[in-house]
């Protein structure tokens, strides 16, 4: 094989990934799909979209090779082809904050409007977690939390919070978490308890930026 062809063989290959990842909803679903498997509808809900467009999003995302699928009976669940496209993935996104002004632009006045401005690092919530006297509260759906969440945190839906408060020691900082620095469940947890008078932070980023770094986790779900 001449020089050439092989060079323009693998450029493309890998031009195919960066285009398969160039639309913002795809980009979204694998953000999604670092949780944890998704049907097609169920991912349809979480991004917004009709089925259709998922499906083909979908689609476009398995001829790239960044997802999988998994039947169970007769649903079919995607999910991350592998801990390299998350990464991948995270690498784009912390691109992106770093370089485009904009971008940390609109993150900062969304926390600053919603009173989550102040946050943690992974590393200052493994210290402390380990010191005790602190409240972590996983504000993602149930089945998220299933999946594979920080050792030792609580499951309260961000839409159940208002309704488990007094479940909730007002003596302790506490700190909630979602999907990642994009995902809002977090920011509206922390804009909730403080308006309640609790100390609150947020985590800030997610739970796959916890595992990626191989701190403590848990799993309520062994699919």
């Amino acid at each position: 094989m001449e020089k050439r062809t092989f060079k323009n063989k693998v450029y493309q290959q890998l031009a195919n990934i960066v285009k398969a990842m160039s639309n913002s909803h795809r980009l979204e679903i694998l953000e999604l799909l670092a949780q944890g498997r998704f049907s097609v509808a169920e991912i349809a809900e979480e991004t917004a979209i009709s089925g259709a467009n998922a499906s083909q999003h979908l689609q476009v995302l398995k001829q790239a090779q960044l997802v999988s699928t998994q039947r169970e009976g007769n649903h079919v669940y995607y999910g991350l082809a592998g801990e390299s496209v998350y990464k991948a993935w995270k690498a784009l996104r912390d691109l992106g904050i770093e370089r485009v002004a904009e971008i940390e632009r609109v993150l900062r006045q969304f926390r600053e409007s919603r009173q989550s401005l102040e946050t943690l690092s992974s590393e200052e919530l493994a210290e402390k977690m380990r010191g005790g006297d602190i409240t972590v509260i996983d504000v993602r759906p149930k089945h998220e939390f299933e999946e594979g969440h920080i050792a030792g945190a609580v499951n309260i839906p961000v839409e159940e919070l208002s309704e488990k408060l007094d479940e909730l020691p007002d003596d302790q900082e506490i700190v909630a978490y979602c999907r990642g620095p994009f995902c809002v469940f977090a920011d509206d947890a922390v804009e909730l308890l403080r308006e309640k008078g609790f100390n609150a932070k947020r985590l800030d980023e997610g739970y796959p930026e916890w595992m990626l770094e191989e701190l403590p986790i848990e799993y309520l779900n062994n699919k």
